[in-house]
């Protein structure tokens, strides 16, 4: 089972305000685009490792229109090379409508490949090095843009022919473009070739599916993130979202980049893509277009999906650069409690249900999907987000991890996190009355929670936590009857109660504490006054045994956490044994190594040092 990501909810309730924006109108000065319904809206975000979230009207095609415009624009720089390129083509704003019938009064050149006029010019540059088509040089352009779009959409896209006849039938001011262009020498040869490729290449039908994963190749770096295709050169992006920048939307690049702050593009067909580099792409469809001819709810949900996910690339200053790197599953990394045997096969059994992972680097909104997106999808009971080696988490990514512990309980899954004492980043209460959000100050406190939870829900409540008999504990092991009795006698019984110090660290080792009934930890003190926990001990494990067969003074100091009872076998009695009963003392010898080596490959495991832990 896996829990649906707050994202998910987050675009949802957008789509739900975006519908309440009714300004604008549907484009009508091409007939075609005037048969759009007005309703339709759609939202698209698509993260650079390939994921999509999608609400709304995501599946109904729509013409890719201006939004090409950059595509076209990094084929000509590939093709024809930025030098031929920025000689016909300037990259500065206009302040101009995108339809302008303008050129630079200096140079002559368009202003920036984002108005009509430079994306004309751009749509001549592609695939010829040069500039001349003739009527066969203009199919085999308009084959390679089609190919690149593609590439970038990660699929085959096509013209729709009705939207390129309309286009062509009533493209005059183009036209007028067109000429002017030629009569400057920008265009070479018969700018009606170029103008028929320009027109169909604005007819591609896409999906706001399709743009998403657009943005989101031009967001990672050219390479599209699920085919894993190279659609274009890394070294000509910045020069494509430079451009975006700056002149992507008209002269409302102003506004749109105090408000959203995103290198973005529009279409008169209602789409709308933008991205944020290294991180995600976004992409909104819907027909109604403001003043600007840009989508009225494709502008609103970019600027609320900015303010909401702090996506202003100003903003976002520190790199998107997280990684999961650790996996720690209880049932190869349990804690530091000592279990009984029945609790230690159970987690053996289903420990691979809970585990704790453990993140690097910053926690931005993309990162901290793509690490809510993993948890969600294990097969999990129980998980924790160990946050402590995470350098910076940001105020969006808190309120979805917040979200995602909701999300996960609505399965009867649990969410915990790890966290540096003192930096609470992520507070100790849910949102809205929730239950609280557990914070735990290291990873070993995580584990054992988790571990917990595993045994309450998988152990049918039959795991019984009292007293363990003699002949079931560990240090017992491959005894006979015989020898059982033999040692009886040598064991003598001690009652603790709890917050007593059982054993103290420096002390000589002259004893091996049996725990029969009740609980036990092994600590050390830190120079805070505080303690480090070493391990907890429940009835059947052993104390003490690594000093005595050490000869050495005791590592640590050991209390009682609980009201319990021990055996005590001295180190002279079990000295002893090797001369009265040297089978016997051969058995409690392995017994109390392969405990030892327990201790020892646990911490080992906790170190990192490879070795021991997988021997």
């Amino acid at each position: 089972m896996t829990a649906a990501s707050p994202i998910d909810d987050y675009l949802h309730e957008l789509l739900r305000r975006c519908r309440a924006q009714d300004g604008g109108a549907v484009a009508d000065y091409i007939p075609e685009l005037a048969r759009a319904d007005p309703e339709l809206t759609g939202i698209c975000l698509a993260t650079i490792d390939g994921h999509v979230y999608e609400v709304g009207d995501t599946r109904v095609p729509f013409t890719i229109q201006s939004t090409s415009k950059p595509f076209a624009y990094a084929m000509a720089l590939e093709d024809a090379g930025p030098a031929a390129v920025a000689a016909k083509i300037d990259v500065e704003p206009s302040g101009d409508a995108f339809n302008s019938i303008s050129l630079d009064p200096v140079s002559g050149r368009p202003l920036n490949p984002m108005i009509n006029a430079g994306a004309i010019t751009a749509t001549s540059l592609v695939g010829t090095g040069g500039g001349a088509a003739g009527a066969a040089g203009g199919d085999a352009r308009l084959a390679r843009i089609v190919a690149g779009l593609s590439r970038f959409a990660g699929r085959p896209l096509a013209v729709d022919e009705a939207v390129a006849a309309s286009e062509s039938a009533t493209g005059h001011r183009n036209r007028a473009i067109g000429w002017m262009l030629r009569s400057r020498g920008i265009l070479d040869g018969d700018p009606d070739t170029t103008l028929e490729t320009y027109f169909r290449q604005c007819a591609v039908a896409v999906d706001c599916r399709d743009m998403s994963l657009m943005a989101a190749t031009l967001a990672n770096g050219g390479v599209h993130p699920l085919t894993g295709e190279r659609a274009l050169a890394r070294g000509l992006v910045q020069q494509v979202l430079s451009v975006m920048t700056t002149c992507g939307m008209y002269d409302a690049a102003g506004n749109w980049m105090v408000n959203v702050g995103l290198p973005a593009k529009s279409g008169v067909a209602g789409g709308i893509l933008a991205l944020l580099p290294g991180q995600l792409g976004l992409a909104v469809f819907s027909p109604r277009l403001d003043a600007w001819g840009n989508s009225v709810r494709g502008v609103f949900a970019c600027r609320e999906l900015s303010r909401d996910l702090d996506l202003h690339f100003l903003r976002a200053s520190r790199p998107a650069h997280v990684a999961i790197a650790a996996r720690h599953a209880v049932d190869t990394e349990p804690s530091r409690r000592r279990r009984p045997v029945a609790e230690r096969e159970l987690l053996q059994r289903v420990g691979a249900r809970g585990i704790v992972f453990e993140l690097q680097g910053d926690v931005l909104v993309a990162s901290a999907e793509r690490v809510i997106r993993a948890v969600a999808h294990e097969p999990l009971d129980a998980a924790a987000i160990d946050l402590r080696d995470a350098e910076y988490v940001d105020t969006p990514s808190i309120r979805l991890l917040q979200a995602s512990v909701e999300r996960m309980r609505e399965q009867g899954r649990e969410l915990a996190f790890v966290e540096r004492p003192g930096r609470d980043s992520l507070g100790v209460v849910g949102a809205d009355g929730a239950r609280p959000i557990l914070v735990f100050p290291d990873r070993d406190a995580a584990s054992e929670w988790i571990e917990e939870r595993l045994l309450a829900l998988h152990g049918d409540g039959d795991l019984a936590r009292g007293a363990c008999a003699l002949d079931e504990h560990r240090l017992m092991r491959d005894l006979t009857g015989e020898q059982l009795a033999q040692l009886a006698p040598l064991l003598r019984p001690r009652a603790f109660t709890a917050g007593e110090r059982v054993a103290a660290l420096g002390d000589e080792a002259k004893e091996v504490f049996l725990v029969m009934r009740g609980e036990l930890s092994t600590s050390l003190p830190l120079p805070d006054g505080g303690r480090r926990r070493l391990s907890t001990l429940t009835p059947g494990w052993t104390v003490g045994e690594i000093a005595v067969l050490s000869d050495a003074a005791r590592t640590a100091d050991t209390y009682a956490d609980t009201d319990g009872d021990l055996l005590v076998l001295t180190a002279a009695d079990f000295h002893t044994l090797a001369d009265t009963h040297p089978a016997l003392h051969a058995t409690l010898l392995r017994n109390m190594l392969t405990s030892a080596y327990d201790v020892a490959a646990q911490l080992m495991r906790e170190l990192g040092r490879p070795g021991v832990a997988g021997a």
